[in-house]
């Protein structure tokens, strides 16, 4: 099976502030403006599992690193630096804003930003002994990336470089159930993406169309997507296990306060009156239908929200 890579140009201060900080398991590769794309999670260039090079500009012209694809977005610049933070690849709000204000030519500091972003998970930034140059197509006049595909050869040599590198790195693979002999040969596999807390945040907020499922409320800083089963108590970083809440709605849940049943209805305990003599909004919603994804596979796991019911809910 051929599997498609991309190499994108990255900004040099990007990689710097990244290849600094441990332990990272995700990171956004921002673009100054919004991306291209029709629908929320559509990006034609890759899809979930398959890599994205940094090439460095010139004079530089080199590849440094890569990461796993997860998904695209839009996301208002303030958004995007509550979700990934130095993830981002500057060291704070400002910084970042002030590099994506020059590379737009905007002078208005307070002008409402909106970036494209390509979530990547398990990023690897090589030591500049393993650097090496881009395919030889590649033009000098590419802006921000290219792809390529294993079935060919420029593409199968791209592969060649990320088992080679991972392997020098001791870095994480391909798929736990890829069979030996793929595994002995290099065969080109999708990888599969470890989302984090900020790849799951994005995901739920899109598919739930950027609305608290309960309240309908749209002021994206006020949401949050809520795991209904902790991910410290094995609920996955996956659209399944997620709702998004405004942010008071969220608390109450984790706290066990309101529930949302397997036949997606809101539930209040009686306990918000005892404990703190009041709840009348929160009365009011009692009973209600949740707004959940038109796709299947999206919506709250039944017995995950069973699990939460009789674990969580205080009743």
């Amino acid at each position: 099976m051929a599997v498609r890579m991309v190499v994108a140009v990255t900004d040099r201060n990007w990689f710097d502030c990244l290849r600094r900080q441990p332990d990272l398991t995700e990171v956004n590769f921002w673009y100054p403006s919004p991306l291209s794309f029709k629908a929320p999670l559509s990006f034609k260039a890759l899809q979930e599992g398959e890599l994205l090079f940094f090439k460095l500009h010139a004079p530089v012209n080199k590849i440094a690193g890569w990461g796993v694809f997860d998904r695209a977005y839009n996301l208002p610049l303030p958004i995007a630096w509550d979700t990934f933070g130095v993830a981002n690849g500057a060291k704070n709000l400002t910084e970042l804003r002030t590099r994506i204000l020059r590379y737009r030519r905007i002078e208005d500091e307070k002008a409402a930003v909106e970036i494209g972003c390509l979530v990547l998970t398990q990023p690897i930034f090589l030591p500049e002994t393993l650097w090496f140059p881009p395919p030889p197509s590649w033009s000098p006049h590419i802006q921000r990336f290219r792809g390529y595909s294993t079935d060919h050869a420029e593409g199968r040599a791209l592969w060649d470089r990320y088992l080679s590198g991972s392997e020098t790195l001791h870095a994480p693979l391909l798929q736990p159930e890829m069979s030996e002999t793929a595994a002995r040969y290099g065969d080109p596999v999708l990888i599969r993406p470890r989302r984090g807390q900020g790849a799951f945040r994005l995901l739920v907020t899109e598919i739930y169309g950027r609305r608290c499922a309960i309240t309908r409320e749209r002021t994206l800083p006020a949401l949050e997507a809520a795991h209904i089963r902790p991910y410290a108590e094995g609920g996955g970083h996956v659209g399944s296990n997620g709702i998004l809440m405004r942010r008071d709605v969220h608390s109450l849940f984790d706290a066990g306060y309101v529930t949302v049943t397997p036949d997606y209805r809101f539930e209040v305990s009686k306990r918000i009156r005892e404990e703190f003599e009041n709840g009348r909004d929160y009365y009011a919603l009692h009973g209600s239908p949740v707004t959940v994804p038109e796709r299947s596979e999206l919506q709250p796991d039944r017995n995950v929200l069973e699990w939460h019911n009789q674990k969580r809910f205080l009743g």
